[in-house]
């Protein structure tokens, strides 16, 4: 059922889209001040997946870059809803809605700063059900949508459209040189696509699900009740149902860097207790691919790997990992779309170097 999103959701939104960004999707307070100022007192309509007609015509937006340089390099506002003009005029076709490329961080937020801007409504699905790096890293692709032609645009108003035909590597690779030198951050439009496309290959009613992970957590913190079982009980009816707690300590070393568009490094988080040496390592690019507890994995990408504060849950990004932090390390299945053949060769460990073979998270001792 379609139904209808107002600014006092926008905080809960934004917690869960940050937890299930896996540590990137950019910085979330952000896009809630962005959508805020626009939405005012108004409302978004927010449309189910299996409700949309076939023939509908879907542009989704997004941000692209590297979250650290997000921080400093605040957005105008206005490059999404340009980006999406961009494309439109190109195509010669005006959208009938828009959706995220991604459910986690500032990229849950910017399909609705556009819907606030030009009064479209959001589909409640996207391409990811989780955060990736990469633009060519989408269920969209997986299921034969393909990201050309890309409109990209800058904060001061410049314009590139990008058009690879079927290889969405090349758009990623393109679009990532034209953003490192626009300053490190873009807003883009792309994989155009029909309603009947989006129930083929769409994560569905991520915007909604993240909504309800946000709330969760909010409610049980003020209940005094504990926000894991919160997330835990909410998950488990959707298409994410496995949640395991991998690790409760103590940042004790960040290693990260700005480098070709991403932010890349290294996390050690060590037990609380002196007398313990055990620690869990995250490796992420932007965000957390792979978690090591001494020489074994506990949990590796797609599947989702999250850190929160310990005691109140709330999500820690990658750009926000800092030494002393008392973080609780999450994993949390993903969708069976995402675990396909297919798609683990588009998302899954080796799209990344990584040469150990993906083991659900539920499957590991």
């Amino acid at each position: 059922m379609s139904w209808r999103l107002t600014a006092a959701d926008l905080p809960d939104l934004a917690r869960g889209a940050t937890l299930l960004g896996t540590g990137g999707g950019g910085d979330p307070y952000i896009g809630t001040q962005l959508v805020e100022q626009v939405l005012g007192e108004g409302f978004i309509e927010i449309l189910d997946p299996d409700e949309i007609a076939d023939d509908l015509f879907v542009i989704p937006t997004a941000q692209m870059g590297a979250p650290t340089v997000m921080i400093e390099k605040i957005p105008a506002g206005t490059e999404p809803t340009l980006a999406l003009r961009t494309l439109e005029e190109h195509l010669g076709r005006t959208a009938d809605a828009t959706m995220p490329i991604e459910c986690g961080g500032i990229n849950s937020m910017i399909p609705l700063l556009v819907a606030a801007e030009t009064g479209l409504p959001v589909v409640d699905a996207d391409g990811m059900g989780r955060a990736f790096p990469e633009l060519s890293m989408e269920t969209f692709a997986v299921y034969g949508v393909h990201g050309s032609p890309l409109a990209l645009a800058g904060e001061r108003g410049e314009r590139v459209i990008i058009d690879t035909g079927d290889d969405d590597r090349q758009m990623e690779w393109l679009a990532r040189g034209i953003t490192i030198r626009l300053g490190g951050v873009a807003h883009i439009a792309e994989y155009a696509m029909t309603g009947a496309d989006v129930r083929r290959t769409a994560v569905p009613r991520t915007i909604s699900m993240a909504l309800a992970l946000g709330r969760a957590i909010r409610i049980a913190r003020e209940r005094h009740e504990s926000p894991v079982s919160a997330i835990a009980d909410t998950l488990s009816t959707t298409l994410y149902p496995h949640v395991r707690e991998l690790f409760v300590g103590k940042v004790s070393d960040v290693e990260r860097r700005t480098t070709e568009g991403f932010a890349k490094g290294r996390a050690t988080i060590a037990s609380v207790d002196p007398a313990s040496k055990d620690t869990i390592e995250l490796t992420f690019q932007n965000e957390n691919l792979i978690a090591r507890r001494g020489e074994t994995v506990v949990a590796i990408v797609p599947d989702l790997i999250c850190v929160v504060d310990a005691e109140s849950c709330e999500p820690i990004t990658t750009e926000g990992l800092r030494y002393g932090q008392r973080v609780r390390v999450l994993g949390i299945s993903t969708p069976e779309m995402m675990r396909t053949p297919d798609a683990l060769a588009t998302f899954g460990p080796s799209a990344f170097g990584l040469t150990e073979a993906f083991v659900p998270v539920e499957a590991r001792d």
